[in-house]
């Protein structure tokens, strides 16, 4: 890709929350009816319930797009992200957060309605996340809230899976890859979590087909938008649907489809696995970092997969380590 008169890499539109995350033993899920490795949608008395149940946690504004979007910031790219937070504490540690790791945050916070959204993440002893998501403001964003001129200055309009969950969120959706569209940029998707596939598969699946130029899926998620228990079958229902599909497999690394092009790509173990929050996020962040730059699908990849590596040995979302100092040591 080359368009050097654009002012973003990346743009994107997801919902802004902060993450408390938690360490918890699996008696703990059990006793709330938590699923492991699932994300839940709860309300906000579900949500207080939950927090007063648990010890002291990590704060740290998170949500899956802005997590890619700080990671590309990160690593140096132009980072652009647009979500709807409220006039409140969250609110601000959110917009602090993001802003601190480089990326542009401008959307106005809103001065009524619900909450700033939160995500409880309980953090199993096998470093397996499960996560109870309240939405509140975030799921209020529509398309009044959208900056267009952002969206027009940015090479790749990254969208995650979850904003499909509202209406109004769903309308900015449109909106923005529509003006993605006219101004010769790329729309990226990702599926985001497999229960989110399962509520919204045709909708996914005409998106897939006719309006992302770049797909981020995992494993379970690709096998349930196409309803096969197979990786293999599944890559090869996706392949030609979309321009590229970044296909991820945990310990088995990743797939990249392109055309009639494969590109298989190892994963890089850098140290203990801690937690898996936020892995999917910062694959996509390095992977879209070369991508914007015109770097090989081979080395976009490798990107994608050591901020991935690097992401699961911490607890939280945002790499601590410096991603520019990582891909320098690895990468060259």
């Amino acid at each position: 890709m080359t368009s050097p008169a654009k002012r973003f890499d990346v743009v994107g539109i997801g919902n802004a929350i902060v993450d408390v995350l938690i360490q918890a033993d699996d008696s703990f899920l059990e006793a709330h009816g938590l699923t492991k490795g699932t994300m839940a949608l709860v309300d906000e008395s579900q949500a207080e319930t939950l927090y007063a149940s648990v010890g002291a946690g990590l704060e740290t504004s998170g949500g899956s797009a802005a997590n890619t979007l700080a990671g590309i910031a990160q690593l140096g790219g132009q980072a652009g992200f647009i979500g709807r937070v409220r006039d409140d504490q969250l609110g601000a540690i959110f917009a602090h957060d993001i802003r601190a790791v480089g990326a542009c945050f401008e959307t106005p916070p809103a001065s009524s309605g619900p909450s700033t959204a939160r995500c409880l993440i309980l953090v199993t002893p096998d470093a397996q996340r499960t996560m109870c998501t309240y939405l509140g403001a975030s799921v209020g964003l529509d398309p009044a809230d959208l900056d267009l001129e952002m969206v027009r200055q940015a090479k790749v309009l990254y969208l995650e899976g979850y904003l499909w969950d509202s209406e109004e969120a769903k309308r900015a959706f449109i909106a923005a890859a529509e003006v993605m569209r006219a101004s010769g940029g790329e729309v990226a998707l990702s599926l985001s979590d497999a229960f989110c596939v399962e509520r919204h598969r045709q909708s996914f699946q005409e998106l897939v087909d006719g309006h992302v130029d770049v797909l981020f899926a995992n494993e379970t998620e690709i096998t349930s938008l196409y309803e096969t228990d197979s990786f293999e079958a599944a890559a090869d229902q996706v392949r030609g649907r979309c321009k590229l599909a970044a296909l991820t497999r945990s310990e088995r690394g990743s797939l990249l489809l392109s055309g009639d092009t494969t590109v298989a790509i190892e994963p890089f173990q850098l140290g203990p696995l801690v937690d898996t929050t936020g892995a999917g996020d910062l694959y996509a962040s390095g992977f879209l970092y070369g991508h914007t730059r015109g770097e090989s699908l081979e080395r976009c990849g490798r990107l994608g997969s050591l901020c991935a590596g690097q992401v699961v040995t911490q607890l939280g979302p945002r790499p601590q380590a410096s991603l520019p100092e990582l891909v320098a040591r690895h990468l060259g």
